[in-house]
């Protein structure tokens, strides 16, 4: 059994288990404060805003010091830190101040636990979806128990009780964690400027800060827009079981089968199941067949999240893998949850939810365009000849594959990059990532 497999699902299921008391249930706290559903909107969003300066100092930070473990922790003290000063105190103002501290600090971790996820799981020769699902298992369990507990408990009020109890097992099972340090040079400030000449992966973040305006809309509003139609607070709950759960087998399957395909068409295809989930949700107007709807998060936000973050590794020099995955984070978590709760709160006050959604539709359809019409620019210009620089890197790598023990028979990321025709670009990376 490896210990360090297991520990990294654990942390995995316990820490998207303490978001799973926040994502349903929070927005239905603040409008229990009075607030408007802009003004929660802002609340929900104003967080990732910041996370568009936080994600990638942080993921800086742990490339350029090597240490994954003791930033994680850090940033989890100050997380339930920042949430006794949300929950232990009044006014909008306050609320706001300390919703933006409690979202620059949770979810800066959320690239870095991954980080230390990939690592561990190419070092095991498992994949990173085997450990990422267990994350929706905690998601799941807990925005289904919560309705109750906090029915239990007397309410909203209780929500405080909840997260902070969720928190001890994260820190129990940090403590077990084996440190994934790089093996290379410190980075500097010149190479991390390289990531702002690279155009394939900028105009990879393009693409997903249009994909997921929508979707980061939905995770803000979705709640609202609910029991604007009639839900009760348990359905809310339901909801978002529902959608974690349907994460589970795609995240334990997709990762076997996605070598057949390249990432940008099955994101393509991913747009265009966003654009039918989206019109279905505008055209809907029964709260028992939306939630029923979030089941779909399976073909959508997981497809979505396995594939980025997979397509982030080969795109990103292998020193700054945190920095990438951190940028990854910084444009669907910041800069698409900001425009998409500011302008979907907007858009749901002045017109109503549905027309929240049909706008939704439309940008997800412009993303599957954009994905499909970029993954068939970058067929037609694949070089034909392996440059003779190229041919040198892999051919280095992999003899450091042989002395460093790894057989195209004993490891499978060296039997799938260099025995399944993946091209130049993914033998270099799976090579990068066994020797």
């Amino acid at each position: 059994m490896n210990k360090q497999i297991w520990t990294l699902r654990g942390l995995n299921f316990s820490y998207y288990a303490t978001t799973a008391v926040l994502l349903p249930f929070l927005p239905i706290y603040f409008e229990g404060k009075g607030y408007s559903s802009s003004q929660i909107g802002l609340l929900m969003m104003i967080g990732p805003f910041v996370t568009i300066f936080a994600q990638p100092i942080w993921g800086y930070l742990s490339d350029r010091y090597q240490t994954l473990k003791t930033i994680i922790f850090g940033l989890w003290v100050m997380t339930v830190l920042s949430s006794i000063g949300l929950f232990e105190t009044s006014g909008y103002t306050l609320a706001l101040l300390f919703t933006l501290l409690l979202y620059f600090f949770m979810q800066s971790s959320v690239p870095l636990l991954d980080t230390v996820s990939i690592k561990s799981a190419l070092q095991a020769g498992k994949s990173y979806g085997s450990i990422r699902m267990w994350g929706s298992m905690g998601f799941t369990l807990l925005a289904l128990s919560s309705g109750y507990v906090l029915g239990a408990l007397g309410g909203m009020n209780s929500i405080h009780y909840i997260y902070w109890s969720i928190w001890v097992l994260p820190f129990v099972l940090l403590v077990f964690l084996k440190d994934e340090k790089g093996t290379g040079e410190r980075i500097s400030l010149k190479a991390l400027g390289s990531l702002f000449g690279n155009k394939p992966f900028l105009w990879f973040l393009l693409l997903i800060f249009i994909l997921m305006v929508p979707h980061r809309m939905n995770d803000g509003l979705f709640v609202l827009y609910l029991k604007d139609l009639g839900a009760t607070d348990s359905m809310a709950g339901w909801a978002w079981a529902l959608a974690a759960g349907a994460e589970i087998p795609t995240f334990a399957l997709l990762g076997r089968y996605m070598h057949r395909f390249h990432e940008l068409a099955l994101l393509g295809i991913v747009a265009v199941l966003y654009t039918i989930r989206w019109l279905l949700y505008g055209w809907i107007s029964d709260p028992s067949v939306l939630m029923l709807l979030q089941a779909t998060h399976c073909m959508t936000f997981a497809a979505f999240w396995i594939v980025s973050v997979q397509y982030v590794v080969q795109l990103v020099p292998q020193e700054l893998q945190s920095t990438g995955q951190s940028m990854l984070s910084m444009v669907f978590l910041g800069l698409a949850g900001i425009a998409g709760g500011s302008v979907g709160g907007w858009i749901k006050d002045e017109w109503g939810g549905s027309y929240m959604y049909f706008m939704g539709a439309g940008m997800a359809c412009i993303a599957a365009v954009l994905l499909l019409g970029t993954h068939a620019y970058y067929r037609k210009k694949k070089p034909s000849v392996l440059s003779r620089t190229n041919g040198f890197i892999v051919l280095q790598l992999f003899i450091r594959c042989r002395l460093n023990g790894f057989t195209c028979r004993r490891s499978c990321w060296s039997r799938q990059f260099f025995f399944r025709g993946f091209g130049l670009r993914r033998i270099i990376v799976g090579t990068a990532a066994v020797a």
